[in-house]
């Protein structure tokens, strides 16, 4: 396995620096310049949900260019961190540094630290985001980027950025204290209670405690998590989200629940606090993942109960999760592979190494996103890769 595995990610590398990390995404329509919010609400909403269901690219048609994306510039240098220090004679340490240093150079104007958003207008029926808008998701993720770098790297630079995203979680976005704990909002721009957005903000306030000692970023990350743990469901679900006045949860089961569980244990991990109920949550949340959302085969669902399309971000996110989790069950790891090798089969292209979209029951729309596909592969690779090194070679 780990020479397919190895041999798969030269591909996805190669792939990701010939474009030099610029691609599509599956929700950039709006970068196009066809001005679809003059047309009305509802023309944008309508564009971004056509667009990134259309197994046809029509982007250049449309005048939608490559673009870099933020986000994806935050999983390649997690998962360059990681290559660089597995394997310190192979060159990674430009890729790392590279992605560092573009990371450091563009964030998002305005705010009270650096923080990061997408590289494209974004339309919803609840909200519209300009691009560049920051967001705890794409801050959250360029965070454990740099976590991962600093790791490896030591770079002063890194802590202050560091430092500096939690200064944008704590003054600029907005935050709702309830009886079971705190919960961060997605963006600056509206209070909401998106459970995975809040858990990404308490990870890297732990994470950052780790380095410096700062209480006050402990406390505040333990009550986030405490009000997640709080709105578990008793199968060991989460939905995507709540509205606290109605209590109405939004019902969408699918990689958010690996999103989740990796920020549940690396908060156990870096808080070092041993209350029993973090870790009934995450193993009754990591069986029900394995259980519910994937198939034997490694084949993810869409969303719980919908089986297609199998998307990439799923599979993934699942690499990810079970790759982390391996210490938790002695079968996670190899379920990782098995999510691993269904995945390298179906949806990678054989030749250019290039992940898919999604494969739908009857056709597989091929298009490469650059972030969504590309970026979160590359990392998923990786990290399956580090832990299974660390096994011995009868695991592998």
């Amino acid at each position: 396995m780990l020479d397919q595995l190895d041999l798969s990610l030269q591909k996805i590398q190669r792939y990701i620096q010939c474009e030099n990390f610029k691609g599509y995404d599956p929700y950039d329509v709006l970068n196009s310049p066809i001005p679809f919010h003059h047309l009305g609400k509802w023309p944008p909403i309508l564009a971004v949900q056509l667009l990134k269901r259309l197994p046809v690219n029509l982007r250049p048609l449309l005048g939608i260019k490559k673009g870099i994306n933020p986000k994806a510039m935050g999983l390649f240098l997690e998962a360059y961190s990681f290559l660089s220090d597995l394997y310190p004679d192979q060159g990674y340490e430009e890729h790392r540094e590279t992605c560092f240093q573009w990371l450091s150079e563009h964030p998002s104007n305005g705010y009270s630290g650096p923080c990061w958003g997408y590289n494209f207008d974004w339309a919803s029926p609840v909200k519209t985001v300009k691009a560049y808008t920051p967001s705890i998701v794409v801050s959250g993720f360029i965070a454990k980027g740099i976590f991962e770098y600093n790791r490896i790297t030591q770079n002063p630079q890194a802590l202050e950025l560091l430092q500096g995203v939690c200064d944008f979680i704590l003054k600029d976005l907005p935050r709702t204290e309830s009886a079971e704990g705190i919960c961060f909002s997605y963006t600056p721009l509206m209070q909401d209670y998106c459970y995975n957005a809040s858990m990404l903000g308490a990870e890297v306030l732990v994470k950052v405690y780790s380095l410096t000692g700062n209480t006050d970023y402990l406390e505040l990350a333990r009550s986030a998590v405490d009000f997640c743990v709080a709105h578990q469901h008793p199968d060991g679900r989460w939905n995507y989200s709540i509205d606290l006045e109605t209590g109405r949860e939004r019902q969408q089961i699918d990689f958010h629940q690996g999103y989740v569980l990796d920020s549940l244990y690396e908060f156990m991990r870096y808080s070092g606090l041993d209350d029993e109920k973090y870790g009934v949550a995450l193993k009754k949340g990591a069986d029900y993942y394995k259980n519910q959302q994937f198939f034997s085969d490694g084949r993810s669902l869409w969303r719980v109960p919908k089986q297609w399309p199998v998307q990439i971000h799923n599979q993934s996110q699942g690499i990810i999760t079970f790759s982390r989790l391996k210490d938790l069950d002695p079968s996670y790891l190899p379920f990782a592979e098995t999510i691993a090798q269904w995945t390298l089969e179906h949806i990678q292209h054989p030749k250019y190494g290039y992940f898919y979209y999604e494969k739908r029951r009857f056709y597989t729309n091929k298009i490469p996103y650059m972030r969504w596909s590309q970026a979160w592969m590359m990392l998923a690779l990786t990290r399956l890769l580090a832990a299974s090194e660390s096994e011995t070679p009868s695991k592998s």
